[in-house]
């Protein structure tokens, strides 16, 4: 007998809400833990046992696509419905040894509504003739579904016949169930926010929703029908008048993580065990170059679906979900309040950028100034976000641009904007990379000055050879994309080389070698990369190189570049 199967009684407990049992990605997961990459973070449900019928069982957790969200739900609904044979799937996870695991597994019928899921079936419903009288709206259909699932539960089906009510609304038939049966439910919401991305310019459909959950969840009869709520999403909950609309809930956004980053993402330590596997080919430096950077709550998050497909496919490139999200980013940049698009050009190099989160509204629709664009792109998972300083005020953040995977998304989306060539920041980059394919070491030393006074570079502490490099890196950022492979502290010849860059296509354009000097002087960068002969490895390759020695003086704060072909 599967799980599928399973029945208590004469009691069918499968549904396609109540306690569901259909394409569950954690057990999936689970269930394939010795061949699949697997981080079990079962703990989780330690916390939410500890808060069931307690006063904060109310939490919503909201993080951008691909960060979990869905298989901690599923985890959270294998664990606790009695529709799964849970010994089967959690026996040997760390849930096991916690002393709450036997109490609490497979004792809840749960209420499972992936909105993604209702949302098509109820585009389905619409071009049926024989509708459901009164079912009209995606939360009339909701409500509708819900409680047909209940209806068709046998000892349910009794307590509704026994009230005899035709069109009992859900919270109505949920405190009945209650009642006469002391039945509790927990209810779990996946993509809670459906209605306000899909459907932002709804208004009233979006007030029929937030009713909805606000009735079940608000008032005394509705809250002691469940022993645990769950949602997960994108945008943490709707603000009205600065106020929560489900103030009953604990939230856990991008903008206030709380406590739980670790369970959402991966860890440091997490990503270490993933790359002593065998079967793993690419490096925790690489996985952290282009996956992490979400420091949350002083914890440092990898995205979770981007080093899974890195380590399965044995390669660090962008997986970043290239969804509706992408049209979004566009239709906010191109806002350009207060000079978004030179502030997102800035992030990209580096730089980080104060913003005030506390007027946010918590949708796609109501933005009306540059903060409450940062705000969305910080939920949306385009930007990182840190306090200010210990001690400031809580709303008061510092966006700044996570990771390479993320560098690279926004620059791609910004490379095909009509502006983007007009950008000071794209001429100044174009025109560093011809300086020195045409040896004009002059103004390649005018350009990365300029470089280093940009807000993208200010803010380093510019006291190292690594600092050099940085600047020179930025400087040649958008110049060099899908032309040329940079490589820093490459083995080549005698030692290392400082900074390479390799054409993408061979035959195309000069390989560029880059040695840095601090406090020395660009002559010797020169000498040093023909006596430690650097460029040898890659005479045979290439017929066009060109080096580049430069140097920073501490003395006059002004850069020097010597620029040579070599024969």
């Amino acid at each position: 007998m599967t799980a599928d199967d399973v029945e208590f009684g004469e009691i069918k407990v499968m549904g396609i809400i109540l306690n569901p049992t259909i394409e569950n990605s954690f057990v999936s997961l689970a269930n394939r833990k010795d061949r699949y990459l697997f981080v079990d973070k079962s703990d989780f449900i330690e916390i939410t046992n500890k808060r069931l019928n307690e006063d904060d069982r109310f939490m919503a957790v909201t993080r951008p696509r691909r960060f979990g969200k869905t298989v901690t739900a599923h985890m959270l609904l294998a664990y606790y419905s009695k529709g799964y044979a849970g010994h089967k799937i959690f026996d040997d996870l760390e849930i096991s040894n916690k002393a709450s695991f036997t109490e609490h597994l497979n004792k809840y019928d749960v209420i499972y509504i992936d909105m993604n899921f209702i949302c098509g079936l109820y585009k389905g419903y619409t071009k049926k003739s024989n509708k459901v009288p009164g079912v009209e709206t995606l939360v009339d259909y909701l409500e509708y579904s819900v409680i047909k699932d209940l209806r068709e539960r046998k000892d349910f089906s009794q307590c509704f016949e026994k009230h005899q009510i035709e069109n009992t609304g859900l919270l109505e038939a949920l405190s009945n169930l209650r009642n006469d049966l002391n039945t509790q439910f927990i209810f779990i919401m996946d993509e809670w926010d459906l209605v306000y991305r899909d459907y932002r310019d709804d208004t009233q459909l979006q007030e029929d929703f937030i009713d909805l959950l606000r009735n079940l969840f608000k008032s005394d009869g509705g809250k002691a029908c469940f022993a645990l709520a769950y949602l997960t999403g994108i945008l943490p909950i709707k603000k009205y008048n600065s106020q929560s609309a489900l103030n009953g809930f604990d939230e856990y956004n991008m903008l206030f993580p709380g406590e739980y980053a670790p369970y959402f993402g991966f860890t440091e330590d997490e990503v270490a065990d993933i790359v002593k596997s065998p079967n793993c080919k690419v490096s925790h430096q690489n996985l952290k170059e282009w996956y992490e950077g979400y420091k949350i709550k002083g914890v440092d998050i990898y995205n979770p679906n981007s080093v899974c497909k890195a380590v399965s496919r044995n390669e660090c490139i962008s997986y970043w979900s290239k969804t509706s999200s992408n049209e979004e980013v566009v239709r906010l940049i191109n806002m350009d309040f207060d000079g978004i698009k030179k502030d997102i050009m800035n992030l990209i190099e580096g730089a980080r950028v104060q913003f005030d989160c506390g007027n946010f509204q918590n949708d796609m629709v109501n933005i009306e100034e540059k903060d409450d664009v940062f705000s969305l792109l910080v939920c949306l998972g385009y930007l990182g976000c840190s306090a200010v300083a210990e001690g400031e005020d809580e709303d008061l953040k510092l966006a700044y641009v996570p990771n390479k995977e993320i560098k690279r998304a926004l620059m791609g989306i910004i490379r095909k904007q009509e502006w983007y060539e007009r950008m000071e920041t794209i001429k100044r980059s174009e025109n560093l990379l011809k300086a020195i394919l045409e040896l004009d070491g002059t103004t390649a030393a005018t350009l990365i000055q300029d470089v280093h006074n940009s807000p993208a570079v200010t803010l380093l502490d510019y006291n190292d050879e690594e600092s050099l490099a940085y600047c020179v890196m930025t400087g040649l950022l958008w110049s060099t994309l899908g032309k040329y492979i940079s490589r820093r502290e490459e083995q080549a010849g005698k030692g290392r080389a400082d900074l390479i860059y390799e054409p993408a296509i061979k035959g195309v354009t000069p390989l560029i070698l880059i040695e840095f000097k601090y406090d020395g002087s660009a002559e010797e960068a020169i000498a040093q990369i023909k006596t430690q002969e650097y460029f040898k490895r890659y005479a045979g390759q290439y017929r066009n190189i060109i080096i580049v020695g430069i140097n920073y003086s501490t003395k006059t704060k002004d850069h020097q570049c010597l620029i040579e072909k070599l024969d």
